[in-house]
């Protein structure tokens, strides 16, 4: 297993693909979580100095708007590899095999069709607010303090590309799987019975006291 998740690894081309692409998305969930800790010292800044100095922060709330494509997308394919996101496990868990995988693989595919057409669409988005003739190279800006809005609008098909190629390793590893007839697939998170979750916890916990 990789760290505390449900998710294979071996000395194949294909696994070693994933833990590069995870170290990418770890750095991306990274940037998420910082970017969370800022806003919460933005937020005290600024109600300090509304009770103390009767000034909050300016721009507070297009500070905001920037961060939120850092909360909302930039761990969303650390999440896919990791098997966070809301699954239909009381179906897939009954599931072995190649049934489990064909329909891994379709769902899959679903999903890799969607976002691909979701990048399209907010690539588009971000070149309408791009101009590099424009001011700070930008065609519109937030309403305060006028922050151009083009970066923000440059993460949701960053992140979103990067959610595609993590579904396509998948899917390369739900194919390989079938093929193969492998029982337990690599690169992709397996379903977990609840004493394999209950275990998994445990040794977080107790990993988390020995470094104390």
């Amino acid at each position: 297993m990789a760290g505390s998740s449900l998710v294979l690894s071996d000395d194949s081309r294909l696994s070693a693909l994933d833990r590069h692409l995870y170290k990418l998305e770890s750095i991306f969930a990274l940037i998420s979580g910082l970017a969370v800790f800022a806003l919460m010292m933005l937020a005290v800044v600024s109600v300090s100095g509304r009770n103390f100095f009767n000034q909050p922060l300016p721009g507070y709330v297009d500070w905001i708007q920037q961060a939120m494509p850092l909360i909302a997308f930039m761990g969303v394919s650390f999440t896919q590899r990791d098997g966070g996101h809301i699954r239909m496990d009381m179906i897939v868990s009954k599931l072995r095999g190649r049934a489990l995988y064909t329909v891994e693989l379709i769902t899959t595919l679903a999903i890799l069709a969607l976002m691909i057409l979701l990048v399209w669409g907010t690539f588009a988005h971000f070149q309408r607010s791009f101009d590099f003739n424009a001011p700070m190279w930008s065609r519109d800006s937030s309403m305060d303090i006028a922050l151009p809005l083009w970066p923000a609008k440059l993460l949701a098909p960053v992140a979103f590309g990067i959610l595609c190629l993590r579904l396509m390793l998948q899917i390369w590893a739900y194919t390989r799987a079938i093929i193969r007839g492998d029982e337990a697939a690599i690169a992709v998170p397996l379903v977990a019975d609840a004493a394999t979750q209950a275990r998994m916890e445990a040794e977080t916990v107790s990993g988390a006291e020995e470094g104390r």
